[in-house]
């Protein structure tokens, strides 16, 4: 088993849940990224943006909406630039509009993925894994991309088990 380092954004306060809107302390993703850590002792980078998005979570639905349909790469605060130590790399967003965040795009249009193994983790309210794979095939150039999990929200934070079993089979 090689190193691994997750990738991930998540977003806290105002989101989905259920048919409703819940104040999160903590994002679904940033939940299911340190399963994957604690369970194959994975590195994790998480992606923030300079640009904060609204508060209201109908207003962050339409700020992404706009990034994705005019090709927008907001400013990362942080960045990766290489991935050289990691064998594996897991990508792991929220579903916003069938894919990842743009801001996960902009991390990782500057890394080399040849020769790694690289792995899509959405969380959602719905549309299962999304477009993840097809986006990782696309930002991911000379990457293998391998088996992905979709995480229902709602259920994240009882999710262990799954992400768990998912991580130690691929990771």
């Amino acid at each position: 088993m090689g190193k691994t380092l997750v990738i991930y954004y998540s977003r806290k306060g105002q989101n989905y849940v259920n048919g409703s809107i819940k104040n999160l302390p903590k994002g679904n993703t940033e939940i299911v990224a340190e399963f994957i850590r604690d369970a194959v002792g994975s590195d994790l980078f998480e992606v923030k943006t300079k640009k904060t998005y609204a508060e209201d979570y109908r207003k962050c639905t339409e700020e992404a909406k706009e990034e994705i349909k005019n090709q927008v790469f907001p400013e990362l605060i942080e960045q990766l630039d290489s991935v050289a130590d990691y064998d594996s790399i897991v990508v792991a967003g929220p579903c916003w509009w069938g894919t990842y965040p743009m801001a996960v795009f902009t991390q990782l249009k500057g890394l080399d993925f040849i020769g790694k193994k690289v792995f899509s983790l959405m969380t959602h309210e719905g549309s299962g894994i999304g477009g993840s794979p097809v986006a990782l095939r696309k930002y991911c150039v000379g990457a293998e991309v391998g088996e992905g999990l979709a995480i229902h929200g709602a259920e994240a934070a009882e999710s262990k088990a799954t992400v768990e079993a998912w991580a130690k089979r691929n990771l």
